[in-house]
């Protein structure tokens, strides 16, 4: 068989765009090339991988199966890619890293401060984002590595690393209604204004609980504005027990809430990136830092 991984990459992209245009678009080709990829890979396997009857193309029983084996095949290239790419690599001069703005502030500073001791000549970006921004800077190679919280399924192009998880605390301000309920029911709850977290543009929201909510792309803000009374909210543990908030938060049972209060946080990046000294470094402090603090 003649098949290449190009043919593989266009049939499998169709299927995760839903059409072949979407697939050239998301590929930065001409779709006429998506097209004669797929065709060409239809010839050399012998079958027909969609069934082309319906305005937009469908999965043939066979293509169904051919699908999952074309992915598989696409995540083990990517991985050599990525071996090899750490194989050959020397330190790196510059790394740039996208964190999740909610991340435990200190434990942070003291990472940073140990890479600079470590790597003096090591160039480092650091920018902050929240929700779907790290992901999705990393995986348009904006950053290098992205430090988040794992709240929904990654990119097939990305690989998660986990590092820790903490839990969701249920705070209001010490004046609010709320603050005087310790188990609020989900009626409760349901009567006051939720504040929840989105990512910065607002395009991805967390779920939530009240019928009455503001979305906000800052957990540092949303609890500031619980302190001053506009609303109720889930924050990290971490940011709730902060001791510029300690006087002015009351944490509630979240005995009632309906949804899993464990967040994972982890380290993400490109399948077909490499792994250089540094990066390496970079992970085996965080499973330490973390390790330490459970």
């Amino acid at each position: 068989m003649n098949w290449t991984l190009d043919q593989l990459e266009a049939f499998v992209t169709s299927v995760k765009q839903g059409s072949f245009s979407a697939a050239a678009r998301k590929l930065g080709k001409a779709q006429s090339r998506i097209s004669t990829a797929i065709a060409n890979l239809e010839a050399d396997l012998g079958f027909e991988l969609f069934d082309r009857t319906a305005r937009l193309p469908v999965l043939t029983l066979q293509g169904e199966d051919m699908f999952i084996e074309a992915q598989a095949v696409l995540s083990q290239c990517q991985r050599l890619q990525s071996r090899a790419l750490t194989v050959s690599s020397g330190e790196e001069l510059s790394l740039t890293v996208a964190m999740d703005e909610a991340v435990p502030i200190v434990a942070f500073e003291c990472f940073f401060e140990k890479i600079a001791q470590r790597f003096p000549l090591l160039k480092l970006t650091i920018i902050n984002g929240s929700q779907d921004d790290i992901a999705k800077w990393v995986d348009e190679e904006k950053a290098d590595l992205g430090i988040l919280f794992y709240l929904k399924e990654l990119p097939d192009s990305l690989e998660f690393v986990p590092t820790g998880q903490f839990r969701q605390s249920l705070v209001v301000a010490s004046n609010h209604p709320l603050a005087k309920i310790a188990v609020p029911t989900f009626s409760d709850l349901n009567q006051y204004r939720q504040l929840v977290i989105c990512d910065r543009m607002g395009n991805t929201q967390a779920k939530s609980i009240s019928s009455q909510y503001w979305h906000i792309d800052s957990y540092y803000y949303i609890t500031a504005l619980v302190i001053r009374g506009v609303g109720w909210a889930l924050v990290p543990e971490h940011v709730a027990s902060a001791e510029w908030y300690a006087n002015d938060l009351v944490e509630l049972s979240t005995k009632h809430i309906p949804d899993s209060l464990v967040v994972e946080m982890g380290v993400v990046k490109r399948r077909d990136k490499g792994n250089g000294p540094v990066m390496n470094w970079m992970y085996s402090q965080m499973e330490i830092m973390f390790s330490e603090d459970a």
